[in-house]
């Protein structure tokens, strides 16, 4: 198992409204972006609501896009949002 680390979660737009914040600061022993989702997930609402894995959430790992399998490093910032439309 993983060593626990400690990362900054950052919500934004639809989320943050859903969830009630901003950001948070956590332990986890989630290694990827994916992991560190169905973590979240497994809180129960608002979390499984917002970050359904039928929905489309876009993820960050230090404000540089990321997908599933990037791996969480101690002190970074994750971060989760819906996706952006333009017109």
């Amino acid at each position: 198992m993983t060593a626990p680390i400690t990362i900054t979660v950052r919500y934004f737009a639809s989320i943050r409204e859903a969830v009630g914040t901003g950001q948070e600061t956590l332990q986890t022993g989630a290694a990827t972006l994916g992991a560190l989702r169905d973590d979240l997930i497994a809180r129960g609402a608002p979390w499984a609501d917002c970050l359904a894995r039928e929905r489309a959430v876009r993820m960050a790992l230090n404000q540089i896009m990321g997908q599933e399998a990037t791996a969480l490093t101690d002190g970074a910032e994750a971060a989760f949002f819906p996706p952006v439309t333009g017109g």
